[in-house]
């Protein structure tokens, strides 16, 4: 039996391989929590959905319009190596040359390796960029409207991300922690790029025995640790405005606003207490109004409001709140109830965003920007929304505005997909089936029969990180970590640079893709650029050579010990922020120039699409869709571990008891969820520690719709979610606002 080190975007795990099987999947000593998803890959790498060879749709070969309808449901036809090859690149050649390289999409998502070299998306970057581009996907399912609207008023993106305040800080120095959406401890188990130590848990506990109260304020109770002793207040999903709303105004009426703060740090102050008091609309955000909107009583607000003016607070939102209509608000509104508590820059107090939201927010690591795969420029600089994928391939020619500008889809012709499943990732996948129809093919590097490879015309089988070598190394990681490959290559499996390499030999360009390296150069070439990065910050990294043979680097010690944003809080002037007037923008006149209807200048209660339709009475069950504790988004949904989850094979639905009673239905039924956009089945459990008009079905089952009903059999929960922007800001996915109805299946 031997021993490999495997780095995963869950965990590094050992794995232990007898006569090329997997037969053990251990935690490793570096890590005090790790995740038991790991367990996916006993039997998930070597399964019997492996794609075995390369193949290519039979309607796509033989028929004269390439029988695009029948993607999804068509047959294939195994083909060797060089046959798909050269069909691959001949249509690549082919779109670009008659249609341009905005024609091609290759937006592929970036979950599929915590490898560093053998990363699918950065591996068709490079490729596809050497040929002349392509329309490409920016922003992320996970955090669009923060992306865009964040920059407005505090700070950018990656700033967000690493520099936030730690965990540490909140250990030594807050008070009250409240969480909007949760802290739920299930997605804290994943980190892009790869994740060693799995701390946040044991963090937020030692904070709790620090004395730090907790706030978890979700429709949901189980989104916070029952360890950490939580109040809980429970607001209708997709009103945490209202809520934060009623918290400011009792905050302004009550003279416990931060005046001197507002004044000297923020801009637009006077326009919030405006809307605040209803001097704009007449209608004042007492804590009364907000009741009535999210469910949460009065007196519960203005206590929260009282204990947050008191103590000191630490105010923090999940990623789950922008992912509604009208994202971009309860994020704009969480920064503007932060400066009004006047906490912004001291030792435990302020705000954040994502804490559980990926492992590495809030951690006291030090940042290091490890040495990547050269992916180049896309010669197009052409890019759309991710999560208007649908949209673009339906509407060509439309313009759809986004951040103050206007984007016109192209005529989409091809798709290359590598490392990513938008049939997991995309809201209503009718919709998305529909106008996967529209373009001449699909491309689709994957290792197994996943759903994105049964929608493709081409599909290559590519290699899994157990397959490969491959050095993990993320910039909010402290390890380095080398992969041995554990198994051979499974079948006749390419890794996906061994697979463009290829398309790029019969496209004339291998030498410029490959730069004469094979995988053992590359990744002594992505090390040696890493150590002179290090040696300018001032320490050294061990030789390549080293460094494989031990398997695991720590980069020293660097904690993180200064409070975010105490420089400027100290001195605005002197350390502003990177927004237009480099303080907080409590009211932005780039964004009210833009002259939206669904994003105004400031933090505004809008009412989200469907709340109070007449479709209520139809579907009067909020649906909300998390991630799955068992996996990452869909990947190894075929394994014995994430099955294990389900029940009759469907993902679970969780309901609150007296929901149930109203349906006649009981535990573990299966259970029928619809609306007007589609259908799936379930399994039932039961929590009383949920609202009685929610329910939550996770994401990530493999999309299976019926052939004959379009009933989807598996539990994705993406079926029923709209496939609406945001705003015309950020144009970001809306998830979480969507009603449904439940009805036990026959």
């Amino acid at each position: 039996m031997k021993r490999y080190r495997n780095a995963t975007q869950w965990g590094v795990y050992d794995v232990l391989v007898e006569a090329d099987r997997v037969v053990e999947v251990q935690g490793i000593g570096e890590d005090p929590e790790a995740s038991d998803i790991g367990q996916v890959l006993l039997d998930g790498v070597q399964h019997d959905t492996r794609i075995q060879r390369p193949a290519i749709r039979r309607g796509w070969l033989e028929s004269p319009d390439r029988g695009r309808g029948r993607r999804g449901a068509d047959e294939f036809c195994d083909v060797p190596w060089d046959e798909a090859l050269e069909l691959a690149a001949t249509e690549l050649k082919r779109v670009a040359d008659k249609h341009g390289n905005t024609a091609i999409f290759a937006g592929s998502y970036g979950w599929a390796s915590a490898g560093r070299f053998h990363h699918a998306q950065s591996q068709l970057h490079r490729f596809i960029n050497l040929m002349g581009g392509c329309t490409r996907a920016m922003n992320s399912y996970s955090t669009a409207a923060a992306q865009v609207i964040l920059p407005h008023v505090i700070a950018p993106w990656p700033q967000m991300e690493l520099q936030q305040t730690t965990l540490e800080n909140v250990v030594e120095h807050t008070q009250l922690f409240v969480a909007f959406g949760g802290l739920p401890r299930r997605n804290a188990q994943v980190a892009y790029g790869g994740v060693t130590e799995h701390r946040t848990a044991l963090d937020l506990r030692r904070a709790r025995q620090a004395g730090v109260a907790f706030v978890n304020i979700s429709p949901v109770a189980a989104d916070t640790d029952s360890e950490l002793d939580p109040l809980w207040l429970a607001p209708v999903p997709g009103t945490d405005v209202a809520l934060m709303l009623g918290l400011a105004y009792v905050l302004e009426t009550r003279s416990l606003a931060a005046t001197e703060f507002l004044h000297t740090h923020c801009v637009g102050y006077p326009r919030v207490r405006d809307y605040l008091l209803g001097s704009a609309d007449g209608i004042p955000k007492t804590p009364r109004w907000a009741a009535a909107i999210c469910g949460v009583s009065a007196d519960d607000i203005a206590a929260l409001a009282l204990e947050m003016a008191t103590q000191r607070t630490f105010l923090t939102a999940a990623w789950s709140l922008q992912r509604g209509d009208h994202g971009e608000q309860p994020y704009w509104m969480l920064v503007t109830l932060a400066a009004m508590l006047g906490q912004v820059g001291l030792p435990g107090g302020g705000v954040g965003f994502g804490y559980s939201a990926e492992a590495f927010v809030g951690t006291n690591y030090k940042r290091f920007n490890w040495a990547t795969l050269p992916k180049g420029r896309n010669p197009t600089g052409f890019a759309i929304p991710v999560a208007r994928i649908a949209d673009m391939l339906l509407n060509p020619g439309t313009d759809v505005r986004y951040d103050g500008r206007a984007i016109t889809y192209p005529d989409t012709k091809l798709i290359y997909w590598a490392g990513g499943n938008p049939f997991h990732h995309h809201q209503d996948l009718n919709r998305l089936v529909r106008a996967w129809q529209r373009p001449d093919t699909v491309i689709v590097n994957e290792p197994w029969w996943t759903p994105v490879a049964q929608y493709a015309d081409i599909v290559f089988p590519a290699t899994t990180s157990l397959e490969r070598n491959d050095i993990c190394a993320s910039s909010h990681d402290p390890f380095a970590h080398y992969m041995h490959p554990a198994l051979p290559p499974q079948h006749e499996a390419r890794s996906d640079h061994e697979i463009f390499a290829g398309l790029a030999e019969h496209l004339g360009f291998a030498e410029a893709f490959t730069d004469n390296k094979d995988e053992q150069e590359w990744l002594r070439d992505m090390w040696q650029r890493s150590q002179q990065a290090a040696a300018q910050q001032g320490f050294q990294l061990p030789s390549f050579d080293v460094f494989q043979t031990q398997g695991i680097y720590r980069l020293p010690d660097e904690p993180r010990v200064q409070d975010w944003l105490a420089d400027f809080r100290s001195n605005p002037e002197a350390f502003p922020l990177s927004t237009p007037s480099g303080k907080l923008e409590l009211f932005s006149s780039t964004v009210a120039a833009f002259d939206y209807a669904d994003c105004p200048g400031q933090a505004t209660w809008l009412e989200p699409l469907e709340w109070r339709s007449s479709k209520r009475e139809l579907y009067p069950l909020h649906l909300l869709s998390p991630q799955p504790r068992r996996r990452l988004h869909s990947q190894y949904d075929q394994s014995r571990f994430s099955q294990a989850g389900k029940i009759a094979g469907c993902e679970v639905l969780t309901m609150h008891p007296e929901a149930a009673v109203q349906r006649n239905l009981l535990a573990g039924d299966l259970v029928r969820v619809f609306n007007e956009r589609g259908a799936c089945l379930a399994g039932l459990a039961l929590d009383d520690r949920q609202r009685v008009d929610t329910v939550v079905l996770p994401t990530g089952a493999w999309f299976k719709p019926c052939p004959e009903t379009g009933l989807e059999l598996n539990g994705n929960p993406n079926v029923l979610t709209r496939d609406k922007g945001t705003s015309a800001l950020a144009q970001g996915p809306t998830a979480h606002t969507c009603l449904v109805q439940v009805e036990k299946y026959q």
